[in-house]
C-alpha cells in the first residue's frame, strides 16, 4: 500500500481526524520529572547513554536534535492506521508532504509548506540551565529556523512542582552586556553564576508564560505543555545547574563553525531589548482568557479558554467537556491535541487519557484535526457522571481567531 493511499485511508477512517502514536524524547542533559504517565520501567527505555525521556512531543514534523547517535525519525509523529488487525504507520511529516493544504489547511501551506509548529509535554525534575533559541537571522545561519515559544502548566500534570518550580527570565535591568559577557568567558571555571544577572518568577498551574526567540530563560520543573516552532535550535549559557556540569559544546551548539569561541557572537544572539524589558512579567505571562463569554459556554455544557496567546507563531486552547454533554466544537484552523483527563468520544474515536504508558504503547489521547474538520466542526461526547474531558488544542501561525493580547 502506498504512503498516500495510507493516509487517505486514515484521513477517511477518522473522518479528518487523524490518530498520533506517542513520541518520546530523551534528553541526556536532563533527569525526567515522572509526570509523563510513562511507566516507571520506561524512562531509560532508549538506554541511559541516550538520556531520560522527559519529554513527549505531540503533531511534529521536527526531528530532534540530540547529537550524533540520534534515530532519524526521534521528534517525529507517526499517523496510525488500523485496517483490521494490521496497524500501518506514516509519519506525519511525509502525510502534509503529500496532501498539503488538505492537512493543514491551503493558508498555512501556501506560506510554509509543511507544519511549521509543534507541542510538547517538557517534565524535568530540576530546572534546566540558562539557554536561548535563536532569533530567526542566527538560526538561518546553521540552516535551522528561529524559535519563539510558549508555556503552560496543565493541573493534571502538577500535583508537585518537583526540585525547582521557578523559571529564570531575561536580565535585570541596568545589566550591562560586559556583565553577561565576563559569565560567557567564565564558562569553564566552575559556576558561571550566569542566572545572578536574572530574575526567578515562581511558577503556577494553570497559567503560562510566553518566551519569544532570543530571550534568556532557564525552564523550571513544572510539567510544561510547550506550543513552539518547528525547530530544535538552541545554545546552553548557563556552565553548572544545581550539581550537573553543562558540556562546552552546548555553550557553542548552532553556532557557524567559524564562530566558535567568538564570545562576541554569543552576545549577539541575544535580544537586549526584550530581555532588558523592565514589564517582562506583564509582557509575557499569561492567565487562561474565555475564548466566549463565560455564562454562555457554561450553558452549552462546556468551557473553552486562550493559554497560549500572546505569538503570532502559534496558539494554543485548553477545551473542557463537563460531564454527560455532547457537542459540536468548530474552530478555524488546523490544530493537534492531546487528551489530558477523562475519555468519551471525538468524531469516530473513542478518546481516553490513560493512567499509565508503556514505552512503544500506542494510546487514544493524541490526534491532528486537519483544518477541514476543524471547520466542519467536531463532534465530543463525554458519557462519564463525574469525570470531565480536557484538552489542549495546538494551532499554527497566524490563527484566524485569535486575537493578539
Amino acid at each position: 500500500m502506498s504512503v498516500r493511499s495510507i493516509i487517505e485511508r486514515a484521513l477517511d477512517q477518522g473522518q479528518g481526524i487523524l490518530r498520533l502514536a506517542p513520541n518520546w524524547v530523551p534528553r541526556s542533559f536532563c533527569v525526567p520529572g515522572r509526570r509523563l504517565k510513562l511507566h516507571p520501567d520506561d524512562y531509560y527505555a532508549l538506554g541511559a547513554k541516550r538520556g531520560g525521556i522527559d519529554e513527549r512531543w505531540f503533531s511534529s514534523t521536527t526531528h530532534a536534535d540530540n547529537g550524533p547517535e540520534t534515530p532519524p525519525d526521534e521528534g517525529l509523529s507517526y499517523i496510525l492506521f488500523e485496517d483490521g488487525a494490521e496497524l500501518q504507520k506514516v509519519l506525519l511529516r511525509d502525510a502534509v508532504a503529500e496532501m498539503r493544504g488538505d492537512i493543514v489547511g491551503e493558508r498555512i501551506w501556501k506560506t510554509h509548506q509543511r507544519w511549521p509548529v509543534y507541542s510538547k509535554f517538557f517534565d524535568n525534575k530540576g530546572a534546566l540551565p540558562f539557554h536561548i533559541h535563536h532569533r530567526e537571522p542566527h538560526a538561518r545561519l546553521v540552516n535551522q529556523a528561529g524559535k519563539p515559544e510558549a508555556y503552560y502548566f496543565p493541573p493534571q500534570l502538577n500535583n508537585y512542582g518537583a526540585d525547582f518550580p521557578y523559571t529564570f527570565f531575561g536580565l535585570q535591568p541596568g545589566i550591562t552586556k560586559e556583565q553577561l559577557l565576563d559569565c560567557l568567558r567564565n564558562f569553564n571555571h566552575g559556576d558561571n553564576r550566569i542566572t545572578d544577572l536574572s530574575a526567578a518568577y515562581r511558577l503556577k498551574p494553570g497559567t503560562g508564560w510566553d518566551v519569544p526567540a532570543g530571550v534568556l530563560h532557564a525552564p523550571g520543573s513544572m510539567c510544561t505543555y510547550e506550543p513552539q516552532w518547528a525547530s530544535d535550535v538552541f545554545a546552553m549559557y548557563q556552565s553548572i545547574t544545581g550539581d550537573a556540569v553543562v558540556p562546552e559544546e552546548l555553550l557553542w551548539k548552532d553556532t557557524p563553525l567559524d564562530k566558535v569561541n567568538n564570545f562576541d557572537q554569543l552576545l549577539e544572539v541575544v535580544d537586549w531589548e526584550a530581555n532588558s524589558d523592565p514589564c517582562f512579567a506583564e509582557n509575557h505571562f499569561m492567565s487562561p482568557k474565555p475564548v466566549r463569554p463565560l455564562e454562555w459556554m457554561q450553558a452549552e455544557g462546556y468551557c473553552e479558554q486562550w493559554i497560549c496567546y500572546k505569538s503570532t507563531s502559534f496558539s494554543a486552547k485548553e477545551l473542557t467537556v463537563f460531564p454527560g454533554q455532547t457537542l459540536v466544537i468548530q474552530d478555524q484552523a488546523a490544530y493537534g491535541l492531546i487528551v489530558l483527563q477523562g475519555h468519551g468520544r471525538m468524531g469516530n474515536w473513542e478518546i481516553e487519557s490513560p493512567a499509565l504508558i508503556r514505552f512503544g504503547q500506542n494510546t487514544y489521547d493524541e490526534f491532528f484535526v486537519t483544518e477541514q474538520a476543524a471547520l466542519a466542526g467536531v463532534h465530543i461526547h463525554n458519557p462519564s457522571r463525574s469525570d470531565p474531558i480536557v484538552m489542549l488544542k495546538h494551532f499554527g501561525p497566524e490563527n484566524p481567531e485569535l486575537v493578539i493580547q
